[in-house]
Parts: C-alpha cells; sequence; structure tokens
C-alpha cells in the first residue's frame, strides 16, 4: 500500500477506529514509530493510501479533521 496520509490517534480512541474503519470498507494500516513517522508517546497512526474524494470525506468526518500528509 502506498502511503499517502495518516492520523495520530491516542491509544483510547483506536478500537473504536479499528472497528468503524473495516464496517466502512476504508483500508487503513497502523504505524507507530518508524524511520519516516516519528509520533509522541502514547500516539498510533492511522495510514491510509490516497482514496477517493467521497472515501476521504468520510474518514475526514470519522476523524474530525484534514489528516496529515505522510512524510515520503
Amino acid at each position: 500500500m502506498e502511503k499517502s496520509f495518516y492520523y495520530a490517534v491516542p491509544w483510547s480512541e483506536v478500537s473504536y477506529l479499528k472497528d468503524a474503519l473495516p464496517a466502512m470498507g476504508i483500508p487503513f494500516v497502523f504505524e507507530q514509530n518508524s524511520e519516516h513517522l516519528q509520533l509522541e508517546a502514547g500516539l498510533v497512526a492511522f495510514v491510509f493510501p490516497d482514496l477517493h474524494v467521497r472515501v476521504y470525506s468520510s474518514v475526514r468526518e470519522l476523524f474530525g479533521s484534514y489528516g496529515r500528509r505522510y512524510p515520503q
């Protein structure tokens, strides 16, 4: 999967989002700190590929903000 954007969220929100995204048919992967992505302690990233505008709109609504560009 080519990584396009991500949302960093606290671990306390992971369960709800982990259930909601597959139910909506939206592809994603989890990521913690890596060579490309450095997160604050207690956060995990939901990383997404490029999505159709309507699907991205649903993701944005679910997370309550715009995603951050995944570092290349």
